[in-house]
């Protein structure tokens, strides 16, 4: 499998995998937004997460910012619903 090297394809990449990471842990994702401690109760997923991003794309690409821009967009962002005193 070749590496991606296309920026717009690695966003996606990233969104799809944080995505998952939202899905497969939504009580987390609620408690820490509450609890205003989301990236240390997924630290570990978020962690498995980067290294799998970091395994398909280019070393260029690695370097950027793509990955840490989509877990706000989408863990974040999208909880924005949740109560919380951090909004």
């Amino acid at each position: 499998m070749s590496l991606i090297d296309n920026p717009d394809q690695a966003r996606r990449l990233a969104r799809a995998i944080i995505s998952d990471i939202a899905i497969y842990n939504r009580e987390k994702v609620e408690r820490g937004i509450r609890e205003d401690n989301i990236f240390e109760l997924l630290a570990e997923d978020i962690e498995e997460g980067r290294q799998h991003f970091l395994s398909r794309v280019t070393p260029e690409l690695a370097s950027a910012t793509i990955y840490d821009l989509a877990l706000v967009d989408v863990l974040i962002k999208r909880a924005g619903k949740i109560e919380s005193t951090i909004w």
